[in-house]
C-alpha cells in the first residue's frame, strides 16, 4: 500500500513552510517574510501518534503579475489535488481573506478530497473572532492554529491521522519481495531493470526525466521471484521546473513506502550528491532496507584501491548509518547487476529476521555486562529485558530503570551490537527504552 501524502496548499506568506518545518521538527524549508521564497517543493515525513505520511509543502511561484502568478499558482494545486490524499488550505488570519484565497477555494471545493482549512497566525483572542471570516469559504473542516507557536496543530493532525490506515497493514497480499530503484534522473535507473528482465520493459534515453511514473515488473527468474519498481528520477528541487516532473517526484516517494527495498543508484563520475543523501534519509526515515549501487563504474579511471577508497567516501558521506551494502556496477557491461539482485534478496531477509527473545536477552544482556551503561545521577542504570517488537521494521525495546536518561553513544553501542550479532546488514534499526 502506498503511503499517506497530504499536501499544503495556500498562497504565499500564509507561513505554509513555518508549519511544514513544525510537522518534520526541522528547519527544512527556507522562511521568511518577504512572500514567495519558498520557489519549489518540499517533501518529508511527518509523524503523529504513531503513525506517518509524506507531507509536500507546494511553494509559491514568483510573478511579474497577478495573472501569470495565479495560474502557476493554481497548476501547483491541482497537482497535488490529483496526487495527495489529503489537502490542508493555509490561510492567513492576520490579511483576511484575499481574491487569490477565493479562487483558490473555488478549485479546492469540487474536489472530493478531505480539505482541512488552516486558519494561520492566530496568536491571540483577537485574532480569533477576526477569522471567524473564512467560515464564509464554505470549508467544514476549519482549524485555527498558530504555525510559529504550534497552538492548535494537534487538532489538525488528530483530523488527518483519523483519515489514516494503521501501518501494521505493510504486508501486502501476495508477499513478494519489493524492490524500488531509486536515484537521480538519468543514472541508469531504467537501463537496470531492461537489464535484469532481458527485455525493454521502460524507455531509456540520455535526456533526463524520461520515466515519468513508477513501473513494477514481476521478476521470476533462475528461481527468484520478486517485483522490481522502477521510479522517476527524484530531481534537485532547482530543476523541477515541469509539472510533470511533480508527479514524479511524489510517485517516486509513493514508490519507497511500497517497496521492501530500496536500491538507490549513484553516478560513478558525480559520486554522492546533497540529492542523494536527502533520497538516502528519506529511505532511512521509512524504515526501508538500503542497497547502494554505484552505476557507470567501469568509465572511471581505476588504480589499486579506486574501489576501497571510493567506498570510504561514501560511508563517511552517508554517516551515522553506514553499514549498508555497497555494490559497484556497469549497466551497459552488465558487470555485476545480478549480484546487486542477490544482495538486494539478502537485504530482504535481513528485514523480515525475527530473533528468539531467550537468545537476544542472552547475547544483548552479555554485551551490556562488558560494557555498562553510565551512571545516572548516582544511580547506575540497568538494562533488565529485551524483546523485538512486532512491526515491520526491525525494532527492538530496552526495559531500565532510567529510559528517559539512556544517552545517543550508549544507543549507538548497543545498535553496533545487534548488527554484529544478528546480521541486520543494509537496514536501518530502531531503538527503544522503555520502564521495566
Amino acid at each position: 500500500m502506498s503511503g499517506f501524502t497530504v499536501a499544503i496548499v495556500g498562497r504565499p506568506n500564509v507561513g505554509k513552510s513555518t508549519f511544514f518545518n513544525r510537522l518534520l521538527e526541522q528547519r527544512k524549508a527556507i522562511v521568511d517574510d518577504v512572500s514567495g521564497v519558498t520557489r519549489d517543493r518540499q517533501y518529508g515525513v511527518a509523524e503523529w501518534i504513531g503513525k506517518s505520511f509524506n507531507l509536500i509543502d507546494t511553494g509559491g511561484f514568483v510573478p511579474e503579475s497577478d495573472d501569470i502568478f495565479e495560474r502557476e499558482i493554481k497548476k501547483q494545486v491541482l497537482i497535488a489535488l490529483d496526487e495527495a490524499n489529503a489537502l490542508i488550505f493555509m490561510v492567513d488570519a492576520a490579511t483576511g481573506i484575499t481574491d487569490l484565497d477565493e479562487s483558490m477555494a473555488d478549485v479546492l471545493r469540487r474536489t472530493t478530497k478531505p480539505v482541512f482549512l488552516a486558519v494561520n497566525k492566530v496568536d491571540n483572542s483577537d485574532r480569533l473572532l477576526e477569522a471567524a471570516e473564512f467560515y464564509s469559504l464554505g470549508f467544514e473542516e476549519i482549524y485555527f492554529l498558530s504555525s510559529m507557536t504550534g497552538s492548535g496543530t494537534g487538532e489538525i493532525l488528530d483530523a488527518i491521522a483519523a483519515l489514516m490506515p494503521d501501518d501494521r497493514g505493510e504486508a501486502e497480499d501476495d508477499n513478494l519481495p519489493k524492490f524500488a530503484i531509486i536515484g537521480q534522473p538519468n543514472v541508469g535507473k531504467s537501463s537496470l531493470l531492461n537489464a535484469l528482465v532481458g527485455q525493454e520493459r521502460t524507455i531509456v534515453s540520455d535526456i533526463a526525466g524520461t520515466t515519468r511514473d513508477t513501473i513494477h515488473t514481476r521478476y521470476n527468474l533462475f528461481k527468484k521471484d520478486f517485483v522490481l519498481i522502477d521510479t522517476a528520477g527524484i530531481r534537485r528541487k532547482t530543476k523541477v521546473h515541469e509539472d510533470l516532473e511533480f508527479y514524479s517526484v511524489i510517485r517516486a516517494i509513493k514508490a519507497m513506502d511500497e517497496a521492501d527495498v530500496c536500491l538507490l543508484m549513484i553516478d560513478a563520475a558525480n559520486g554522492i550528491t546533497a540529492q542523494d543523501l536527502s533520497i538516502f534519509s528519506l529511505a532511512v526515515k521509512k524504515g526501508k532496507g538500503i542497497v547502494l549501487l554505484v552505476n557507470k563504474w567501469d568509465l572511471l579511471a581505476k588504480e589499486t584501491n579506486t574501489a576501497k577508497e571510493y567506498e570510504k567516501q561514501l560511508k563517511d558521506r552517508i554517516a551515522p548509518f553506514t553499514d549498508v551494502p555497497i555494490l559497484f556496477i556497469s549497466v551497459t557491461d552488465k558487470t555485476r547487476i545480478f549480484r546487486s539482485v542477490e544482495i538486494a534478496l539478502e537485504v530482504y531477509d535481513n528485514r523480515q529476521r525475527k530473533v528468539p527473545t531467550n537468545q537476544l536477552n542472552e547475547v544483548m544482556l552479555k554485551a551490556i555486562e562488558s560494557y555498562h551503561p553510565p551512571v545516572v545521577r548516582g544511580y547506575p542504570l540497568r538494562i533488565k529485558y529485551i524483546t523485538q517488537l512486532p512491526t515491520a521494521v526491525p525494532s527492538f525495546a530496552f526495559f531500565c530503570n532510567f529510559p528517559d536518561d539512556v544517552k545517543q553513544p550508549y544507543k549507538n553501542y548497543l545498535e553496533n551490537q545487534l548488527r554484529e550479532n544478528f546480521n541486520y546488514k543494509g537496514v536501518p534499526i530502531r531503538l527503544f527504552f522503555r520502564k521495566k
